[in-house]
């Protein structure tokens, strides 16, 4: 069997950042995902990211839960710290390690499977608490390891590959972000790296709960129904002696587009999608109208990209709590305990 590996040595050409990384110090491993799958476009926007804000790859911490987006991980950031926790249960490891140290830049990265449907209560606790990260959601609308079965975000009347159709009303991450309290808000699409790279960097940047809705598209389950070409017939109308999983490759889907327009973008089964890019006059400092907007656009069946909303006056979760400036994995015994006087005067607070 062969493997594939990236060349260590590169050329002294390689431009690099104010730390005298290139961008190829902020890769990972070779992608495992189906060529053309849309969750490489956005590991491949958090290199850029992070590579353009000279971002020290030990300081980042990495965190993701269960599926084809939480695999992502692997393929950025090589140098820097990770976990991979069970399925859903990312925002409340974030949580912990995030209180513990908080010195550390944490990016989670989730999909609308791990955070929409099994994860939802993580997800709801972690933007409401004010954990200070940047959650990026990678939305396809199916669970891309387990055959394609509808997500809790797929649209109400959406067509699976099997040709079912969608009888749930779908679960809107941004709007539930917005609601419960995320200081920072936005929606992308994975083919518009030029608005996709940006948001990316002020999650990053910004002090609060940062959440990013990117869709994603899935570029295996959407072989439409009826064709005597598609796998399923195939496996269907074949006594085969095993079985063998063959996913042809697809181009990545591509979208640039202007401020305030709107883009039809065909998926590889046919669907569209109707992205709506916010305009250079949109307010995205008043939550109820970001509320309003994505309302007003969703019944026109259009998805709205770009920053949704920021509160740059923010406050997070060691704010909150009101904990000391030193990270809590480097107090030692004498800070962790104070003495009976101390102990005294905080049970008299509370009485």
């Amino acid at each position: 069997m062969t493997y594939l590996a990236k060349p260590r040595l590169l050329s002294e050409l390689q431009p690099r950042n104010e730390l005298g990384y290139t961008r190829r110090d902020y890769e990972g491993a070779i992608s495992t995902l189906c060529a053309g799958c849309g969750h490489d476009s956005v590991s491949a926007a958090i290199v850029q990211a992070c590579y353009e804000l000279d971002i020290q790859p030990h300081r980042m911490a990495k965190l993701s839960g269960i599926g084809c987006s939480s695999k992502t991980p692997d393929y950025f950031l090589g140098a820097s710290h990770g976990f991979n926790s069970v399925h859903g249960r990312m925002p409340s490891v974030a949580t912990g390690a995030a209180l513990a140290n908080r010195d550390l830049i944490y990016l989670g990265v989730s999909g609308d499977g791990d955070s929409a449907s099994i994860g939802i209560g993580q997800f709801a606790h972690a933007m409401r608490r004010g954990v200070n990260m940047t959650y990026i959601v990678e939305n396809n609308g199916v669970y891309g390891l387990t055959k394609g079965q509808f997500s809790a975000t797929a649209d109400k009347g959406s067509k699976s590959k099997k040709g079912v159709l969608n009888a749930d009303s779908p679960i809107d991450l941004v709007a539930l972000a917005l609601q419960l309290g995320a200081s920072y808000v936005g929606r992308s699409f994975s083919g518009d790296k030029e608005q996709l790279i940006p948001l990316i960097k002020g999650a990053l940047r910004h002090h609060g709960p940062a959440f990013i809705d990117v869709i994603s598209p899935c570029v295996t389950f959407n072989n439409h129904a009826g064709s005597t070409k598609s796998y399923d017939y195939v496996r269907e109308h074949n006594e085969a002696v095993n079985r063998i999983e063959v996913i042809m490759s697809r181009h990545p889907i591509e979208a640039s587009y202007a401020p305030g327009s709107l883009r039809r973008v065909v998926q590889h089964d046919g669907s569209v999608l109707l992205l709506r890019k916010l305009g250079t006059e949109y307010d995205p400092t008043d939550r109820i109208g970001a509320m309003n907007h994505l309302h007003e656009r969703h019944a026109l069946g259009e998805i709205v990209t770009g920053l949704l909303y920021v509160d740059e006056g923010a406050e997070d979760m060691h704010r909150n709590l009101n904990t000391v400036e030193t990270p809590l994995n480097q107090l030692d015994d004498a800070d962790l305990c104070p003495g009976s006087l101390a102990l005294d005067a905080l049970n008299a607070s509370l009485r």
